[in-house]
Protein backbone atom coordinates (compact mmCIF):
# COMPACT_ATOMS: atom_id res chain seq x y z
CA UNK A 1 0.00 0.00 0.00
CA UNK A 2 1.13 3.52 -0.80
CA UNK A 3 1.46 6.54 1.46
CA UNK A 4 1.67 9.53 -0.86
CA UNK A 5 3.69 12.69 -0.34
CA UNK A 6 1.66 14.85 -2.70
CA UNK A 7 1.96 18.52 -3.55
CA UNK A 8 1.83 21.16 -6.23
CA UNK A 9 5.37 21.84 -7.52
CA UNK A 10 7.67 23.94 -5.28
CA UNK A 11 5.46 23.57 -2.21
CA UNK A 12 7.92 21.75 0.05
CA UNK A 13 7.54 18.15 -1.09
CA UNK A 14 11.28 17.43 -1.11
CA UNK A 15 11.57 19.08 2.29
CA UNK A 16 8.90 16.79 3.80
CA UNK A 17 10.43 13.87 1.92
CA UNK A 18 13.73 14.64 3.65
CA UNK A 19 12.05 14.71 7.05
CA UNK A 20 10.17 11.45 6.45
CA UNK A 21 13.20 9.63 5.09
CA UNK A 22 15.28 10.74 8.12
CA UNK A 23 12.54 9.51 10.41
CA UNK A 24 12.10 6.14 8.73
CA UNK A 25 15.48 5.19 7.33
CA UNK A 26 18.00 6.39 9.91
CA UNK A 27 18.61 5.37 13.50
CA UNK A 28 19.88 8.75 14.64
CA UNK A 29 17.91 11.20 12.47
CA UNK A 30 21.00 12.46 10.62
CA UNK A 31 19.78 13.22 7.11
CA UNK A 32 21.67 12.46 3.93
CA UNK A 33 20.34 13.01 0.42
CA UNK A 34 20.91 9.33 -0.38
CA UNK A 35 17.82 8.53 1.70
CA UNK A 36 15.62 10.40 -0.77
CA UNK A 37 16.05 7.49 -3.15
CA UNK A 38 13.85 5.45 -0.83
CA UNK A 39 10.93 7.77 -1.58
CA UNK A 40 10.68 7.66 -5.36
CA UNK A 41 8.59 9.79 -7.68
CA UNK A 42 5.40 8.54 -9.29
CA UNK A 43 4.60 8.46 -12.15
CA UNK A 44 8.18 7.61 -13.12
CA UNK A 45 9.95 5.42 -15.62
CA UNK A 46 10.63 2.51 -13.27
CA UNK A 47 6.91 1.96 -12.66
CA UNK A 48 5.82 2.24 -16.30
CA UNK A 49 8.47 0.15 -18.03
CA UNK A 50 6.76 -2.27 -20.38
CA UNK A 51 3.41 -0.52 -19.91
CA UNK A 52 3.81 2.57 -22.09
CA UNK A 53 5.99 3.68 -25.00
CA UNK A 54 5.51 7.43 -24.96
CA UNK A 55 6.01 9.27 -21.62
CA UNK A 56 3.91 12.16 -22.95
CA UNK A 57 0.85 10.22 -24.07
CA UNK A 58 -1.52 10.93 -21.16
CA UNK A 59 -4.20 8.69 -22.70
CA UNK A 60 -1.79 5.75 -22.65
CA UNK A 61 -0.55 6.68 -19.17
CA UNK A 62 -3.99 7.06 -17.56
CA UNK A 63 -4.91 3.48 -18.48
CA UNK A 64 -1.90 2.23 -16.56
CA UNK A 65 -1.96 4.35 -13.37
CA UNK A 66 -3.73 1.64 -11.39
CA UNK A 67 -1.92 -1.27 -13.05
CA UNK A 68 1.45 0.30 -12.22
CA UNK A 69 0.39 0.71 -8.59
CA UNK A 70 -0.99 -2.82 -8.40
CA UNK A 71 2.34 -4.19 -9.63
CA UNK A 72 4.16 -2.01 -7.11
CA UNK A 73 1.94 -3.29 -4.29
CA UNK A 74 2.35 -6.98 -5.07
CA UNK A 75 4.87 -7.31 -2.25
CA UNK A 76 2.25 -6.29 0.32
CA UNK A 77 4.63 -3.75 1.85
CA UNK A 78 3.87 -0.15 2.79
CA UNK A 79 5.88 2.27 0.71
CA UNK A 80 6.16 6.03 0.33
CA UNK A 81 5.92 7.79 -3.02
CA UNK A 82 6.30 11.43 -3.98
CA UNK A 83 3.95 12.87 -6.59
CA UNK A 84 2.96 16.15 -8.23
CA UNK A 85 0.16 14.39 -10.11
CA UNK A 86 -3.32 15.57 -9.18
CA UNK A 87 -5.68 12.94 -7.79
CA UNK A 88 -7.96 13.11 -10.80
CA UNK A 89 -10.16 10.78 -12.82
CA UNK A 90 -9.76 10.98 -16.60
CA UNK A 91 -12.34 9.22 -18.74
CA UNK A 92 -13.25 6.93 -15.83
CA UNK A 93 -9.59 6.13 -15.14
CA UNK A 94 -8.68 7.18 -11.56
CA UNK A 95 -5.14 8.15 -10.64
CA UNK A 96 -5.32 5.93 -7.57
CA UNK A 97 -7.89 4.08 -5.44
CA UNK A 98 -8.44 2.72 -1.94
CA UNK A 99 -7.02 -0.66 -2.90
CA UNK A 100 -3.64 0.93 -3.58
CA UNK A 101 -3.57 4.03 -1.37
CA UNK A 102 -3.25 3.80 2.39
CA UNK A 103 -2.82 7.49 3.26
CA UNK A 104 -1.66 10.87 1.99
CA UNK A 105 0.48 13.67 3.33
CA UNK A 106 -0.43 16.74 1.28
CA UNK A 107 1.91 19.73 1.39
CA UNK A 108 0.44 23.10 0.47
CA UNK A 109 2.00 26.55 0.10
CA UNK A 110 0.61 30.07 -0.24
CA UNK A 111 0.27 30.48 -4.03
CA UNK A 112 1.58 34.04 -3.82
CA UNK A 113 4.89 32.65 -2.60
CA UNK A 114 4.96 30.00 -5.31
CA UNK A 115 5.49 32.57 -8.05
CA UNK A 116 9.16 33.36 -7.48
CA UNK A 117 10.00 29.71 -6.71
CA UNK A 118 8.36 28.45 -9.89
CA UNK A 119 10.01 31.25 -11.86
CA UNK A 120 13.42 30.14 -10.56
CA UNK A 121 12.84 26.39 -10.87
CA UNK A 122 11.48 26.38 -14.41
CA UNK A 123 13.62 29.32 -15.57
CA UNK A 124 10.58 31.35 -16.62
CA UNK A 125 9.51 34.93 -16.00
CA UNK A 126 7.38 36.06 -13.08
CA UNK A 127 4.51 36.66 -15.52
CA UNK A 128 4.86 33.14 -16.89
CA UNK A 129 4.96 31.74 -13.36
CA UNK A 130 1.65 33.47 -12.62
CA UNK A 131 0.13 31.85 -15.70
CA UNK A 132 1.64 28.53 -14.59
CA UNK A 133 -0.24 28.33 -11.28
CA UNK A 134 -3.47 29.63 -12.85
CA UNK A 135 -3.64 27.46 -15.93
CA UNK A 136 -0.92 24.79 -16.23
CA UNK A 137 -2.46 21.42 -17.02
CA UNK A 138 0.48 19.07 -17.41
CA UNK A 139 4.08 18.44 -16.39
CA UNK A 140 5.76 16.95 -19.44
CA UNK A 141 7.46 13.59 -19.44
CA UNK A 142 11.22 13.70 -19.88
CA UNK A 143 13.47 11.49 -21.97
CA UNK A 144 17.01 10.68 -20.96
CA UNK A 145 19.81 12.01 -23.17
CA UNK A 146 19.65 8.98 -25.47
CA UNK A 147 15.96 9.71 -26.22
CA UNK A 148 15.26 5.99 -25.97
CA UNK A 149 14.47 5.72 -22.28
CA UNK A 150 12.42 8.14 -20.24
CA UNK A 151 12.97 9.59 -16.80
CA UNK A 152 9.61 11.10 -15.93
CA UNK A 153 6.10 10.34 -17.13
CA UNK A 154 3.66 13.10 -18.02
CA UNK A 155 1.63 14.18 -15.00
CA UNK A 156 -1.75 15.86 -14.96
CA UNK A 157 -1.27 18.90 -12.75
CA UNK A 158 -4.17 21.33 -13.11
CA UNK A 159 -4.05 24.76 -11.55
CA UNK A 160 -3.16 25.35 -7.90
CA UNK A 161 -6.70 25.09 -6.52
CA UNK A 162 -7.69 22.11 -8.67
CA UNK A 163 -4.65 20.24 -7.44
CA UNK A 164 -5.28 21.10 -3.78
CA UNK A 165 -8.95 20.09 -3.98
CA UNK A 166 -8.22 16.85 -5.82
CA UNK A 167 -6.18 15.51 -2.88
CA UNK A 168 -7.88 17.07 0.13
CA UNK A 169 -11.61 16.81 -0.59
CA UNK A 170 -11.90 13.06 -1.10
CA UNK A 171 -9.27 11.58 1.16
CA UNK A 172 -10.04 10.08 4.56
CA UNK A 173 -6.49 9.30 5.71
CA UNK A 174 -5.04 12.74 5.09
CA UNK A 175 -2.47 14.89 6.84
CA UNK A 176 -2.30 18.47 5.57
CA UNK A 177 1.06 20.20 6.03
CA UNK A 178 1.47 23.91 5.33
CA UNK A 179 4.88 25.00 4.09
CA UNK A 180 4.65 28.09 6.25
CA UNK A 181 4.17 25.99 9.39
CA UNK A 182 7.27 23.96 8.54
CA UNK A 183 9.20 27.23 8.54
CA UNK A 184 7.73 28.66 11.72
CA UNK A 185 7.06 25.57 13.88
CA UNK A 186 9.13 22.64 12.55
CA UNK A 187 8.97 20.65 15.81
CA UNK A 188 5.18 20.80 15.93
CA UNK A 189 4.95 19.70 12.30
CA UNK A 190 7.41 16.85 12.86
CA UNK A 191 5.33 15.66 15.80
CA UNK A 192 2.18 15.82 13.67
CA UNK A 193 3.88 13.71 10.99
CA UNK A 194 5.00 11.15 13.59
CA UNK A 195 1.52 10.93 15.17
CA UNK A 196 -0.08 10.49 11.75
CA UNK A 197 2.33 7.83 10.51
CA UNK A 198 2.03 5.82 13.73
CA UNK A 199 -1.50 4.96 12.62
CA UNK A 200 -0.03 2.89 9.80
CA UNK A 201 3.54 1.89 10.62
CA UNK A 202 5.89 1.47 13.56
CA UNK A 203 7.96 4.59 14.23
CA UNK A 204 11.17 4.44 16.25
CA UNK A 205 12.17 7.86 17.51
CA UNK A 206 13.09 9.86 20.58
CA UNK A 207 13.98 13.46 21.46
CA UNK A 208 17.58 13.07 20.34
CA UNK A 209 16.62 11.65 16.96
CA UNK A 210 13.93 14.28 16.47
CA UNK A 211 16.39 17.07 17.24
CA UNK A 212 18.81 15.66 14.68
CA UNK A 213 16.03 15.47 12.09
CA UNK A 214 15.13 19.11 12.67
CA UNK A 215 18.77 20.20 12.54
CA UNK A 216 19.80 18.28 9.43
CA UNK A 217 16.59 18.89 7.44
CA UNK A 218 16.29 22.59 8.18
CA UNK A 219 15.98 24.64 5.01
CA UNK A 220 19.30 26.31 5.75
CA UNK A 221 21.12 22.97 6.09
CA UNK A 222 19.51 21.48 2.98
CA UNK A 223 20.55 24.56 1.02
CA UNK A 224 24.09 24.29 2.41
CA UNK A 225 24.27 20.61 1.46
CA UNK A 226 23.12 21.48 -2.05
CA UNK A 227 25.81 24.15 -2.34
CA UNK A 228 28.34 21.49 -1.34
CA UNK A 229 27.23 19.36 -4.30
CA UNK A 230 25.42 16.72 -2.27
CA UNK A 231 22.01 17.17 -3.94
CA UNK A 232 21.45 15.23 -7.17
CA UNK A 233 17.94 16.23 -8.25
CA UNK A 234 18.68 19.67 -9.67
CA UNK A 235 17.14 20.81 -12.92
CA UNK A 236 19.12 22.63 -15.60
CA UNK A 237 18.38 25.53 -17.93
CA UNK A 238 18.45 25.12 -21.71
CA UNK A 239 22.04 26.41 -21.58
CA UNK A 240 22.88 23.60 -19.12
CA UNK A 241 23.22 25.85 -16.08
CA UNK A 242 22.24 24.25 -12.78
CA UNK A 243 19.24 25.80 -11.03
CA UNK A 244 19.37 26.06 -7.26
CA UNK A 245 16.64 23.80 -5.91
CA UNK A 246 16.61 25.18 -2.37
CA UNK A 247 16.15 28.77 -3.40
CA UNK A 248 14.90 31.32 -0.83
CA UNK A 249 12.94 29.56 1.91
CA UNK A 250 11.87 32.05 4.57
CA UNK A 251 13.38 34.86 2.47
CA UNK A 252 10.73 34.30 -0.18
CA UNK A 253 8.32 37.06 0.78
CA UNK A 254 5.70 37.57 -1.86
CA UNK A 255 5.15 41.24 -1.01
CA UNK A 256 8.73 41.85 -2.10
CA UNK A 257 8.70 39.51 -5.10
CA UNK A 258 5.50 40.18 -7.01
CA UNK A 259 3.46 43.23 -7.95
CA UNK A 260 0.24 44.09 -6.14
CA UNK A 261 -1.79 43.44 -9.28
CA UNK A 262 -0.43 39.87 -9.31
CA UNK A 263 -1.24 39.17 -5.66
CA UNK A 264 -4.71 40.65 -6.24
CA UNK A 265 -5.16 38.36 -9.23
CA UNK A 266 -4.10 35.28 -7.24
CA UNK A 267 -6.33 36.19 -4.29
CA UNK A 268 -9.32 36.67 -6.55
CA UNK A 269 -8.68 33.48 -8.54
CA UNK A 270 -8.10 31.25 -5.52
CA UNK A 271 -10.13 33.12 -2.91
CA UNK A 272 -12.13 30.15 -1.64
CA UNK A 273 -9.14 27.87 -1.04
CA UNK A 274 -6.88 30.61 0.32
CA UNK A 275 -9.59 31.61 2.78
CA UNK A 276 -10.03 27.98 3.80
CA UNK A 277 -6.29 27.70 4.45
CA UNK A 278 -6.16 31.02 6.35
CA UNK A 279 -3.92 32.61 3.75
CA UNK A 280 -6.49 35.38 3.57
Amino acid sequence: MIIWLASYPKSGNTWVRSIVSSLLYTDDGMFDFKYLKKVRQFPGNEYFKGLIKDPNDIHEIKKNWILAQEKLNLDGEIKFLKTHQGNYIIDKYPFTNSENTLATIYIVRDPRNLISSISNHYNISIEEALKFIKSTKFLKGKFEKDNETFRHVKALLGNWSEHYNSWTKSNNNLLLIKYEDLLSEPLIELERIITFLKKFIKINTDDSKNNNILKTTSFQNLKKMEEEGKFTENVYTHSNEKVNFFHLGAENKWKEKIEIRMSDDIEQTFYKEMKELSYL
